[in-house]
């Protein structure tokens, strides 16, 4: 099992140093960067890039320093690590690309389940992040859908559903009887169409719009996470 390169930033020195030994404790984990200063942290990536950076959003400019991280490391996911539980804050941070938002009230065992969807490129929807996705969409029932962006068929409204459902590549392409670089080409041929950025761009936009059908079934939550 290939171990999970992880880096976190966050203001306070104590809480991080607690994190970084519970994290090293974690099988398949290793901390690599402990930094409490986004240019420090940033430094320290350019010689040691890691799969997850898990961040707080104490910092003042902290919106402008996560645009920053997606364009210099694309290769790095972004998991939010907060007290913050404000709905509108998370939306944001969604669009900007990031991975997961979980808060610091929450139990350890759902930051290491979040690590590990995270570290396989897969975003880790728990009750805060799912609400957070559709924050727009409730604020919005009763305003008509613009019909120009509306500019889906039948089969990118059919992938969409069924990346909301949480399937791969591979298993969207087996049910419509399609390549999987088909399934690749049809998700950003539709995120280049829309000027979205990220898959999470990409629900909300199918949310808002109403193009997904709802299945509470998919949607991960600490109370149903088990620790399996």
């Amino acid at each position: 099992m290939k171990t999970i390169s992880l880096a976190i930033l966050d203001k306070t020195p104590l809480f991080a140093k607690m994190l970084r030994k519970y994290l090293s404790e974690q099988p398949g984990m290793s901390v690599e960067i402990i930094s409490s200063g986004f240019d420090d942290l940033t430094d320290r990536l350019h010689i040691r890039p890691v799969d997850v950076l898990i961040m707080d959003i104490s910092f003042p400019d902290y919106l402008e320093q996560i645009k920053t991280l997606r364009v210099n490391f694309p290769q790095v996911n972004i998991l939010i690590l907060s007290m913050c539980t404000d709905l509108q804050v998370v939306s944001e941070l969604q669009d900007l690309g990031i991975y997961g938002y979980i808060s610091k009230a929450d139990d350890g065992e759902e930051l290491v389940y979040a690590i590990r969807m995270i570290a396989g490129n897969d975003i880790f929807r728990n009750k805060l992040f799912t609400e957070a996705l559709y924050l727009n969409r409730r604020r919005n029932m009763t305003r008509e859908n613009n019909e120009s962006m509306l500019g889906l068929n039948e089969r990118e409204k059919m992938v969409v559903q069924l990346m909301w459902e949480e399937k791969t590549n591979k298993e969207i392409a087996d049910e419509l009887f399609l390549s999987t670089r088909s399934i690749e080409k049809i998700r950003q041929d539709i995120r280049d169409r829309l000027g979205l950025k990220s898959t999470v761009g990409l629900l909300k936009y199918a949310l808002y719009n109403r193009i997904i059908h709802l299945n509470t079934n998919v949607i991960i939550s600490s109370t149903s996470y088990t620790g399996n």
